[in-house]
């Protein structure tokens, strides 16, 4: 779950902007049908089998509209639900129901999508030593959600931004003028509490990151013949990535290697939406 401090100053704004962008000045639907207060009360239901997460952004979603709706749970993030299951139970002014049902859906689905994507992901790399990591793949300003889903579904966060760690990339390389130039311009650069990782293409790029202090080395995109002798290259002087079009469907194809991690940019990327649904509403009084 989000702090009540990360709620606030990071995912309130969020949540508002996208009430926004559903009511310019009015819903005028609701307005037409419900033209005044009324109490009533509507069902959350999954409509498939899958990871739940995001409930809180949910029921944020809905107090940001009226602070006195009261919206109950009978799941936690993490749970895994049946189709046609009852999860939850939204209470309050019907107008505030009906406006904020879609807005407050999109952020549930998409987030039990991810965490249920993640977690069949994540299942295959059972009883090895390698973590499943996420990537900067996500939707624009919507990362703090799809990295949450991510951890709910049984991965790990890669660095949430580009504040958050050193990552040499192709293009880092080639404006430094090669590998080891990147990594000890890095070096002297950033704050020594800093790993820094580099992204190599081939073996001999293995052995200029070795032979400049790299500490984390991610194999993109190589064959696994190459990335069988990167790890006897490596052999333990640095921590291990792979990473480059990773899914679920050829994962299994890394788990002999022995890295340390594998990305996922489909994580986030490629995860379909859960099916849910918000039914039975009617009044209360």
């Amino acid at each position: 779950m989000f702090d009540e401090v990360t709620l606030r100053l990071n995912v309130d704004p969020l949540i508002l902007g996208a009430l926004k962008e559903d009511i310019t000045s009015e819903d005028v639907t609701t307005n037409s049908v419900m033209p005044t207060k009324k109490q009533g009360s509507v069902d959350l239901i999954a409509k498939e089998e899958g990871v739940i997460c995001g409930l809180q952004v949910f029921e944020r979603t809905f107090k940001l509209l009226d602070p006195e709706t009261v919206v109950s749970f009978s799941v936690e993030d993490g749970d895994k639900v049946t189709k046609g299951q009852k999860i939850g139970q939204v209470d309050g002014d019907i107008r505030v129901l009906l406006c904020g049902e879609r807005t407050a859906l999109n952020y549930l689905q998409r987030m039990s999508g991810i965490a249920t994507y993640t977690n069949s992901v994540a299942s295959l790399l059972k009883g090895t030593k390698t973590k499943l990591l996420d990537t900067r793949k996500t939707s624009p300003n919507n990362r703090i959600f799809e990295k949450y889903s991510v951890r709910v579904g049984g991965g790990n966060n890669h660095r949430y931004n580009l504040t958050d760690g050193v990552l040499l990339k192709d293009n880092h390389i080639g404006a430094a003028g090669g590998v080891k130039e990147a990594i000890l311009a890095a070096k002297e650069y950033a704050p020594f509490v800093r790993k820094i990782e580099v992204e190599v293409e081939n073996l001999d790029m293995v052995k200029e990151a070795i032979e400049a202090g790299a500490d984390i080395i991610m194999l993109d995109n190589m064959s696994h013949e190459d990335m069988e002798k990167a790890m006897k290259i490596i052999d333990k002087k640095a921590e291990v990535e792979v990473s480059g079009n990773v899914t679920k469907e050829n994962i299994e194809r890394l788990t002999d290697l022995g890295v340390d991690f594998i990305s996922s940019g489909a994580l986030t990327h490629s995860a379909p939406i859960m099916d849910l649904s918000l039914k039975n509403l009617h009044p209360t009084e």
